[in-house]
């Protein structure tokens, strides 16, 4: 099977998380809000460090942010924050937890308005990468033009997310309804 350069790159230690990452979650269409809402946790979390250290902390991300429950995250308090600041599972950057807790309680508005997260993020789509941060910088805190480009790429809005001689890539393009590079 044919595989992106950068899968076929990686370090033997790294693959096995990366190739299950690339196969079956990377540009595919993801369906809940709660599993768009946790992509965009570990897009955030992962600015400033690899994608591979986020890939091994993601269950312990999962544990200690509700398994991404929206309504959950939003009730957050105080006293949530310093847990999540003393769990040494998970990345402990305080504007990264409270940009965590303030976007599920946007997210909660914007299910108000369009029905759903995934609504909201269908409502704008198509638009170029520059148009998309625009919203989410507008939106969203911690949410930079990197943060965007990558959530949207691996949630299946914007192309980029394999070579287009990978096998991945072409599963991709026919199951996105999104039409991603057709």
């Amino acid at each position: 099977m044919s595989y992106c350069t950068f899968v076929n790159n990686l370090k033997e230690d790294e693959q096995s998380h990366h190739k299950n990452y690339h196969d079956n979650f990377y540009g595919f269409e993801i369906e809940t809000d709660d599993e768009l809402f946790c992509r965009l946790i570990l897009e955030i979390n992962q600015a400033g460090l690899s994608w591979n250290t986020i890939l091994l902390k993601e269950q312990n991300f999962r544990n200690a942010y509700s398994n991404f429950n929206i309504k959950k995250v939003a009730a957050y308090k105080e006293k949530d924050v310093e847990r999540l600041l003393n769990d040494a599972g998970i990345i402990r950057n305080k504007l990264k937890i409270n940009a965590a807790i303030h976007n599920a309680n946007i997210i909660l508005d914007l299910q108000k308005q369009y029905g759903s997260f995934k609504k909201w993020i269908e409502h704008h789509h198509p638009k170029t990468k520059e148009e998309w941060v625009k919203i989410f910088k507008n939106t969203f805190k911690f949410t930079g033009g990197e943060i965007v480009g990558e959530f949207l790429m691996s949630a299946g809005y914007i192309a980029g997310a394999h070579n287009t001689n990978c096998a991945i890539h072409k599963k991709i393009i026919k199951t996105n309804k999104n039409n991603i590079g057709k």
